[in-house]
């Protein structure tokens, strides 16, 4: 199983090689964007969308409800995952 977190393309740093910072949870991380750029989207038309990241690449485009969704139930599950933990639970 693969985890995809969400982020926004904030600025691409090197278009030949494909490469951006994403904003993944007020941390930025250089990742690569070859596998969402096409003749429809070139890489200068990634900024500002959102995007699942998984191990440095941004492995497909969705939409802003959707990030916001996936970023909550993340946080309400590390909140969880923190009350076991505090509680002895695992």
């Amino acid at each position: 199983m693969c985890l995809g977190i969400p982020g926004q393309i904030i600025t691409i740093t090197n278009i030949e090689q494909q490469l951006a910072i994403v904003d993944v949870g007020g941390v930025q991380r250089q990742v690569n964007i070859a596998c969402i750029v096409d003749a429809d989207h070139p890489a200068e038309s990634c900024v500002g969308e959102w995007v699942l990241v998984h191990v440095g690449f941004a492995m497909n485009r969705i939409d802003a409800a959707e990030a916001a969704e996936t970023l909550h139930l993340l946080e309400e599950l590390a909140e969880v995952q923190q009350e076991m933990a505090t509680s002895g639970l695992k």
